[in-house]
C-alpha cells in the first residue's frame, strides 16, 4: 500500500495530532496518579497524629469481678454438661473387647 503525495499531507499532520493527543493523555493519568498518591499520603498522616480516644481501664468494679466469676463458673457448667453428653453418646461395643473364640 504506497501513499501518494496528496494524501500524505493529510496522514502527516493527523498523526502529530495523534501524537499529542496521547501524550496528553499519558500526562493526565500520571498526574492523577500523583495526586492520589499525595493524598493517601496526607490521609496516612492525619490518622497517624490524631489519639485515639479509650476508656480508662484503672478502675475495675465489684461487679466487673463478680461477673467474671460468674463467667467463668458457667463456662465450667457447660463443659461438664458436654463431657456427660459424650458419655452418654458412646457406642455400646464400638472400642471394647469382644471374645469371638468359642
Amino acid at each position: 500500500m504506497s501513499l501518494k503525495g496528496v494524501e500524505l499531507q493529510i496522514a502527516i499532520p493527523k498523526t502529530m495530532d495523534a501524537g499529542k493527543l496521547s501524550e496528553q493523555h499519558q500526562q493526565n493519568v500520571i498526574q492523577q496518579q500523583l495526586n492520589a498518591h499525595e493524598a493517601l499520603k496526607k490521609e496516612l498522616e492525619r490518622k497517624q497524629t490524631t489519639v485515639n480516644d479509650s476508656e480508662p481501664t484503672d478502675k475495675i468494679s465489684d461487679d466487673d469481678q463478680n461477673k467474671g466469676n460468674q463467667d467463668s463458673t458457667q463456662k465450667q457448667n457447660h463443659q461438664k454438661k458436654n463431657n456427660q453428653q459424650e458419655k452418654e453418646a458412646e457406642h455400646p461395643y464400638k472400642g471394647h473387647f469382644i471374645d469371638f473364640s468359642g
